[in-house]
């Protein structure tokens, strides 16, 4: 038996998300009949990230275990051949037995797009949330600090979630400003506002909470303190609503 390890990029606007579901196409149903194809076999294909429908990958990583002898360069090469093109397979390693995507990995890193363009730009509305109006951006990111560190997020969890404990750690919490954007070689000059979030790991929707409740803040329905507080009381319905899925990001996985 072997474990196959893979790094994947994908663009999620297509589909419902990552984890198989009895209706929609996703990303996992997707990877797992190319597995098939390839190697006869009918392996469960197990990622870090759960990603939500239209949220998109740079890095997601998988694994799934086979008794097929292929080498890696054969398989890689095999399931980008059977695969969608906006789904990708741009690494491949063997791992021990006991390795998990998710069970194994230290941190998982998200960004987040705003676009604060009148008109977004038309290769933009698929990844970034088209806000038209001016946000308070120093209001924002001193909301921020205070979701930094070990918390109950109890405020922040997404209906459906089924996670034993709300407890979790965000390491880093960074906003940034930017005034254009390279895409395919061209400058496009359109202000964003980046949300990049480190964690050791996230509860449903979490991240799209903490960027509707940020962008509530950059609008002056609420202060910075009140974003502090809304942590202790542990209310979904005092924090912000949930941003679109797709101005989110996977970035990264971190073992």
């Amino acid at each position: 038996m072997r474990n196959i390890r893979l790094t994947l990029e994908y663009e999620g606007s297509n589909y419902s998300g990552w984890q198989v579901q009895k209706k929609g196409l996703t990303i996992q149903r997707i990877i797992e009949d190319a597995v098939v194809r390839i190697t006869g076999e009918k392996s469960r294909v197990t990622g870090a990230g759960r990603t939500d429908a239209g949220v998109h990958a740079l890095q997601q990583v998988a694994a799934f275990k086979t008794l097929s002898h292929l080498s890696i360069d054969v398989l890689k090469q095999a399931l980008n051949a059977n695969l969608p093109e906006d789904i990708r397979v741009i690494d491949a390693n063997e791992m021990p037995l006991n390795f998990h995507p998710r069970y194994s990995a230290k941190g998982k890193v998200y960004f987040y797009l705003i676009s604060q363009e009148r008109y977004c730009p038309v290769f933009l509305r698929r990844y970034s949330w088209q806000i038209p109006y001016a946000l308070n951006f120093n209001a924002m990111r001193e909301a921020a600090t205070y979701l930094i560190g070990e918390h109950d997020f109890k405020s922040f969890q997404g209906s459906g979630c089924s996670s034993k404990t709300t407890v979790r750690k965000a390491i880093t919490i960074e906003l940034s400003e930017h005034s254009s954007l390279e895409f395919m070689t061209v400058r496009l000059d359109v202000p964003l506002i980046k949300i990049r979030v480190e964690g050791d790991s996230f509860l449903r929707h979490m991240i799209r909470n903490i960027v509707g409740t940020l962008v509530e803040v950059g609008r002056g329905k609420l202060t910075p303190l009140r974003v502090k507080e809304i942590i202790g009381l542990r209310d979904r319905r005092l924090s912000g609503p949930t941003a679109p899925a797709q101005g989110l990001f996977l970035e990264k996985i971190i073992y």
